[in-house]
């Protein structure tokens, strides 16, 4: 192989024998019109070179590697030549008579050097990438066919970064709903058709899969191309984020799935970091419910803040032993994490541990979460939520705790059974303890939670894949709906904004039919409507037809972060909570039942009306009518 400086001066003689050739068919034009002095030619010739040449170094023209010759090479490269002409034009009017006719000369050399010298550039380039596609043909006949979506910025770099990294992938066309870029080129891969087309190009081109580049596709587009996809029977994917493969946590060939967020059209959410930073780093944290979906997610978005500890409580070992393992693989070095396997329900070892730890934040995420099981089950929805949450809160209280952050749930809202039932009455105490320069503490509401366990999306995939059908207990029946990180965000974020006594609610965006979602998921799994189809069940106890995240009397403007809201706290005294706490100790479980859910709704107003209990229905009109109300 050549050296990098017998390269250097080889494309500087060519370009400098260019400029020669280009002045001699300059003269070759001007003979038969006008006399042409050699003074003019031989000065002109020998100043345009040499500033060239000075130019080209100074600029590094000459070291470009001229096979990846792009805009950016061609603009230098042409910026460069004008210059060289210009100012050697000047230079040359020191030294002849004839100024006009030097600068004719000059112009029609000018004009004959630049697509001669560009143009040795491009030759070059598609030298090589004749030679590379010849080399890897037979590498591309084992490769994936893919077939991108996409030609605008999101494709553009993902084609490119395709060359510049190893990958199974052969990139066979583009399709594009842009009628502009039809027929055009993306780094040598051809726009083939628009997103319609899809089908008949899989089939026309052997197509092996297909991934979507657009970054900021909305979720109407989303469904429309997994629609056709699966006319295809075709795997659909999307592009890796750049930043993951650049930073080696992704191949440019590891794909993400499009799932059901994609879907439903969630937004980002963009976060406060600096005033999240300002209230975790160097402090000691407490997650309660840390093996869970929502606790072990807190505890990965409060570790990337560099708290000094962290301490994950939770009853199931494995899950603990799970996010444990988990954060020290990332975060041993920088933050001291301390596993701690307790029952929230045990007062004596939470007072315990609260007085080792003396944590600064304690987000509050244990709790029984699902609504069919707590109804069979009243005295651990009531030991665990509402015991378990008391303890929680009064031995943060003791240890002097700064923020105490419950997590809660829309369920606790005029709810119709045990499980929302002590979430309101936890949100109760929580926010009654709440006392000028003692622990600031506060409750976030929101809803439900897209891949949780108990989540409907995890029991959809599962029905799915044992053949069908999944099934929805009512077709009428809408939630509210977030991913788990989104959820998570939000309420680290809450934290920082804690006065003391607040109930934080989430924007949960527009409620979504759970009839529709199971739709989507069976769409998503590659199935039609007839292969998979979906069955009404009947609702069970306690079940509602619709959520809500406020009370009538919570209902306030007060929007405190993008996303968050200030519900209004309306509590009876604390004494009263605690006294009748304490008085359904011993109770049957149909008592407890009946006290519990009669004591949550005491400040709301008609809730049968938000429930269906057992075989009871109501008409169609009457649930839209208050729905809209709601």
């Amino acid at each position: 192989m050549m050296s990098r400086h017998i390269k250097r001066f080889l494309v500087a003689s060519f370009d400098t024998f260019t400029i020669i050739l280009s002045a001699a068919l300059s003269i070759l034009f001007f003979i038969p019109f006008v006399y042409f002095p050699s003074q003019i030619v031989l000065i002109s010739i020998g100043i345009t070179c040499l500033v060239y040449l000075i130019l080209g170094h100074l600029f590094n023209i000459f070291l470009k590697i001229n096979h990846c010759t792009g805009l950016t090479e061609v603009f230098m490269l042409v910026a460069t030549i004008t210059m060289s002409f210009v100012i050697a034009n000047s230079l040359s009017l020191n030294f002849v008579e004839e100024p006009l006719l030097s600068l004719r000369f000059y112009f029609l050399t000018y004009i004959f050097s630049v697509p001669g010298i560009v143009g040795s550039r491009l030759v070059i380039r598609l030298y090589y990438e004749y030679m590379f596609r010849k080399k890897k043909e037979p590498e591309q006949k084992n490769k994936i066919r893919t077939l991108v979506v996409g030609a605008g910025n999101g494709g553009s770099v993902f084609i490119r970064s395709l060359k510049s990294f190893p990958n199974k992938l052969n990139v066979v066309g583009v399709v594009d709903d842009d009628i502009t870029k039809q027929g055009s080129y993306l780094f040598g891969v051809p726009v083939i058709g628009n997103i319609r087309d899809i089908p008949t190009i899989a089939r026309s081109k052997d197509i092996d899969q297909i991934t979507i580049a657009i970054p900021s596709l909305s979720a109407e587009k989303y469904e429309e191309i997994v629609d056709l996809c699966n006319q295809t029977n075709l795997t659909v994917n999307k592009m890796p984020y750049i930043e993951d493969v650049l930073q080696g946590k992704l191949g440019i060939n590891q794909f993400r799935e499009i799932n059901v967020v994609d879907l439903l059209g969630r937004d980002e959410v963009r976060l406060d970091m600096e005033k999240i930073s300002l209230e975790l780093k160097g402090k000691t944290v407490l997650v309660s419910g840390a093996g869970g979906s929502i606790g072990s997610e807190i505890c990965r978005q409060i570790a990337k803040f560099h708290p000094q500890k962290m301490i994950l409580l939770g009853h199931g070992e494995n899950s603990i032993y799970h996010i444990d393992r988990e954060l020290r693989g990332t975060y041993q070095r920088s933050i001291e994490i301390v596993p701690m396997i307790a029952d929230i329900q045990d007062r004596e070892r939470i007072f315990e541990i609260m007085n080792v730890h003396k944590p600064d934040r304690v987000y509050h995420a244990a709790a029984h979460k699902h609504v069919p099981m707590m109804e069979y089950n009243p005295y651990e929805a009531v030991k665990n939520n509402v015991y378990g949450t008391k303890n929680m809160a009064e031995a943060s209280k003791q240890a002097h705790v700064e923020r105490f952050i419950m997590v809660s749930t829309d369920k606790a809202v005029k709810p119709p059974n045990v499980m929302g039932a002590t979430k309101r009455i936890a949100e109760m105490i929580v926010t009654g303890l709440n006392e000028p320069g003692g622990t600031k503490f506060a409750a976030v509401r929101f809803g439900n939670v897209l891949g949780s366990r108990g989540s409907v999306v995890p029991l959809f995939q599962e029905q799915i894949k044992k053949g069908g059908p999944v099934t929805v207990t009512d077709f009428r029946m809408t939630r509210y709906f977030m991913t788990i990180p989104e959820a998570s965000r939000l309420v680290i974020q809450a934290s920082t904004l804690v006065q003391g006594g607040e109930i934080f609610i989430l924007d949960m965006g527009k409620p979504v039919k759970i009839l529709d979602l199971a739709k989507k998921i069976v769409k998503l799994s590659g199935f039609t409507e007839k292969e998979i189809p979906v069955v009404e069940t009947g609702i069970r106890p306690g079940e509602k037809l619709y959520e809500e995240l406020l009370v009538d009397s919570e209902v306030t403007e007060q929007k405190v972060f993008d996303k968050i809201f200030v519900g209004k706290v309306v509590n009876k005294p604390l004494f009263k909570i605690m006294s009748k706490v304490e008085s359904w100790r011993g109770l049957s479980p149909e008592d407890l039942k009946k006290e519990v859910i009669a004591f949550a709704n005491e400040d709301s107003k008609d809730i049968s009306k938000y429930t269906v209990q057992s075989n009871e229905q109501y008409s169609e009109h009457h649930v839209k009518e208050e729905y809209a109300r709601a």
